[in-house]
């Protein structure tokens, strides 16, 4: 070599971004943690060799926070189900990646995906997989202006959804008694569901639309096989009395529903409106929040709405 020759030293690597995280501290297993939540994900990304940019805000301002934040490759929310939805509608076409820290309480979302999901020892692998970077493409499904990514419920559920959390106790004690409550006053809804242009008059106690297809065999009941056939799945559950809907409930947990027996409506559509005579609105339950909705209500699918992050 030369004497005069000069030798280029070695490229430095680039510094990796920041990765915006926005966690809903008051959500299931982020509550539980408390004062270690902050660290536990600080730690976790650490080791991952993923610096970030943490919030850990109140459920209340998660949407501000996230809309803020939209625009950036990846952003990075924890909570519950329906905060993910939220986070969804907000993401939507932003350009950005949704990475998911299940932070809920049953995470159904990230369980779908197969990430990890099982409480906070998973967080460590769930940063490792952020930090990778891979990606999919999932469907997402729109009520109104509502966006949700598991399901919709109209009837039963929503009245025990209420109820439930009116109550201090913790989610799963709380439900025994608004079961209770909700069955003493069972009643079926009417409603006129147009389901890809073809209409028919309904009476069920409970009516769920699912962003793409729900599975009702033992085994993988309330699972689905893919998030990204570009479809709704519909259930309605035919007119019963309270031993009888108690019976389909103990049925279907076995995956042994009779689907000519159990449900009115059974099928898969791209587009649905649900009106009814009363125009006072609609109450749904959106992946397990509870909200009022005009009607009538249009439900559709939007296919290949969101990149996730997933193993």
């Amino acid at each position: 070599m030369p004497p005069d020759s000069v030798v280029p030293p070695s490229a430095a690597p680039l510094p990796v971004a920041p990765l915006p995280v926005v966690v809903n501290r008051g959500g299931g297993t982020a509550k539980t943690l408390g004062h270690k939540l902050e660290t536990m994900i600080a730690d976790a990304f650490a080791a991952a060799g993923q610096p970030i940019d943490l919030h850990l805000v109140e459920g209340g301002e998660i949407s501000k926070t996230i809309e803020r934040l939209a625009g950036a490759p990846v952003v990075a929310v924890g909570g519950g189900d329906g905060t993910l939805g939220n986070a969804a509608s907000l993401l939507h076409g932003s350009g950005s990646a949704l990475a998911i820290l299940p932070l809920g309480t049953r995470n159904h979302l990230a369980k779908q995906l197969g990430l990890p999901a099982t409480g906070p020892a998973d967080l460590p692998e769930i940063a490792q997989i952020i930090a990778a970077g891979k990606r999919r493409t999932i469907d997402l499904a729109r009520a109104g202006t509502r966006i949700f990514v598991n399901n919709a419920s109209i009837g039963i559920y929503t009245r025990l959804v209420r109820k439930r959390d009116a109550q201090a106790a913790p989610k799963w004690l709380a439900t025994i008694p608004a079961t209770m409550s909700v069955l003493r006053r069972l009643r079926d809804q009417h409603f006129t569901l147009t389901i890809d242009g073809q209409a028919q008059d309904l009476r069920t106690a409970m009516l769920l639309i699912g962003n793409n297809r729900y599975s009702l065999e033992s085994g993988s009941l309330g699972e689905r096989k893919a998030l990204d056939e570009g479809v709704l799945s519909l259930f309605a559950v035919a007119e019963k009395t309270v031993p009888q809907l108690i019976g389909f409930a103990i049925r279907a947990a076995l995956g042994k529903v009779d689907e000519a027996r159990d449900f009115h409506v059974l099928s898969d559509a791209r587009k649905l409106i649900i009106a009814r005579r009363r125009h006072d609105g609609i109450t749904v339950a959106f992946d397990g929040e509870v909200e009022l909705m005009p009607v009538p209500l249009t439900v559709e699918i939007l296919p290949a709405a969101l990149e996730v992050i997933v193993a």
